[in-house]
């Protein structure tokens, strides 16, 4: 078993906090009615994607009934919809769709991730449940040797991924950089933290994030690859 396997392991284990545990677990039993059929995962939802990964995705928590249904990293949910969509566009995705862990979707060259992996309450994280999780992101990315964009979904994401990248000691940055959508940082040679709304349906439904906007970010992150290889 790989590193990276090993640690997607001790995240499904992890009952650190109990606010989490608690919701995680009651939505998972009572379910929603269009949903009732599933069997939730329930659990810590581990990081999805290629281990090769050059473009790594930090967004905020798994959903109550996306991720936290079905076990994947934004599958299940309108949030998913966008952005597989907008992988698959940038030839990340070998497909536009993320329904199910047996719908065959696999990640090229992309690794996603997120700050915290148990779904949240009214999804709204407490800063202790955030700083009991970031040991895990920092150790994910650590294992994610060819990492050279960074892309955090939302602010949460994005301010998790820079302290991540400093962390690491891999961001020169003097000071905290700031969150807009499309913002672009080199905080170390080989390395470009960029920014993004995040595809929840308060940001697509409002029209705060549309479509294109959504594909120029990961247009930008071909771009920067190609430059560099």
């Amino acid at each position: 078993m790989t590193e990276l396997a090993e640690l997607q392991n001790e995240i499904i284990r992890c009952t650190a906090c109990t606010r989490l545990v608690r919701w995680r677990t009651k939505v998972a039993r009572e379910k929603v009615k269009r949903f009732e059929a599933w069997k939730y995962w329930g659990s810590p939802v581990p990081g999805f994607g290629d281990p090769a990964a050059r473009v790594v995705l930090i967004g905020l928590a798994p959903a109550a009934h996306g991720a936290n249904r079905t076990g994947r990293m934004f599958t299940g949910d309108r949030s998913g919809d966008w952005l597989y969509r907008a992988l698959y566009k940038a030839g990340f995705a070998n497909q536009p769709d993320s329904l199910s862990r047996e719908d065959g979707l696999r990640l090229k060259d992309c690794f996603i991730t997120a700050t915290c992996r148990c779904a949240p309450p009214q999804n709204k994280l407490l800063p202790a449940e955030v700083q009991n999780c970031r040991p895990f992101l920092i150790r994910e990315l650590n294992l994610l040797k060819n990492m050279t964009v960074v892309i955090g979904l939302g602010r949460v994401g994005f301010e998790a991924a820079a302290y991540a990248l400093k962390e690491l000691g891999k961001s020169s940055l003097k000071k905290k950089p700031e969150f807009s959508h499309g913002a672009e940082y080199t905080p170390e040679t080989g390395l470009t933290l960029l920014a993004s709304f995040h595809p929840s349906q308060q940001n697509t439904f409002t029209g705060r994030l549309t479509e294109p906007m959504f594909d120029r970010v990961f247009q930008r992150a071909r771009t920067i690859l190609k430059n560099r290889s």
